[in-house]
């Protein structure tokens, strides 16, 4: 395994994301289906207070160093405070994204204990600096989908990737840094565990766009068949399908 080819890969994915009270880290996690609008995940705590207050959010492409300036009218977040998990919507505008997008891991089945992860943020102590990290699974904790990771997680990194790859080439992201537990038994803040919540919320959400862009285009068909039949005797529309959450746009 090269992590040096897999941070090469994940690189142009990631962005800062900074509110007028701090900063985090997030990731492109879908497209709609003309590639008009994009979806960046990162942890709730990151993105929340601004949100609720209505104020500004700023999506920085530190590869590029193309800004996005989001108003609370430029954007959409759909947040879950059970597995701190955020994704915000909004028009891509000017940003140079990938056309691809990194799979997302499938629910259901966590990774091993053991299995070798990394992940990659803005640490506060080199704020502008994406900087790597990495650790092996400790836990896996059901009760709130998360995994426990012996690795370092520092304010800046939330809601970065958390990214498991069999080689360069299978690259899946399994969860965001959501926070950092530090062992505080004696008194001084030693080692502790890195908390990465999984991917769900992104499946989630996802699956919900998709299904909004369906039933958008049955809309459509539905229109121009009566139109085309002079309003008379339309076809019946039969539901087809739902296509799986994923994030291959």
């Amino acid at each position: 395994m090269n992590w040096a080819q897999v941070v090469e890969r994940v690189t142009p994915y990631i962005m800062r994301i900074e509110t007028p009270a701090g900063y985090g880290t997030g990731f492109l996690c879908l497209y709609n289906e003309d590639k008009s609008w994009c979806g960046i995940a990162t942890a709730m705590h990151v993105v929340d207070y601004a949100d609720d207050w209505q104020q500004p959010i700023r999506i920085r492409q530190t590869q590029t160093g193309k800004l996005a300036p989001l108003m609370p009218t430029d954007r959409i977040i759909f947040k879950d405070w059970k597995t701190d998990s955020a994704v915000m919507i909004f028009e891509k505008h000017d940003l140079s994204l990938p056309e691809t997008l990194i799979p997302l891991y499938p629910i259901g089945n966590p990774i091993s204990i053991g299995a070798e992860v990394c992940w990659l943020g803005f640490p506060q102590i080199q704020s502008y600096t994406l900087c790597f990290f990495s650790g092996n699974i400790s836990a896996w904790q059901e009760f709130r989908k998360a995994y426990l990771i012996d690795g370092v997680a520092i304010n800046g990194v939330s809601g970065g990737p958390v990214v498991y790859c069999t080689d360069a080439d299978a690259i899946q992201v399994v969860g965001i840094i959501s926070a950092y537990s530090a062992n505080r038994a004696s008194g001084e803040a030693l080692p502790g565990l890195s908390i990465a919540q999984d991917v769900s919320h992104f499946h989630d959400v996802i699956g919900q766009i998709r299904s909004v862009e369906e039933a958008q285009h049955k809309k459509q068909e539905f229109e121009k068949s009566r139109q085309s039949s002079g309003g008379e005797n339309p076809p019946s529309l039969s539901p087809s399908p739902s296509p799986s959450a994923s994030p291959e746009g």
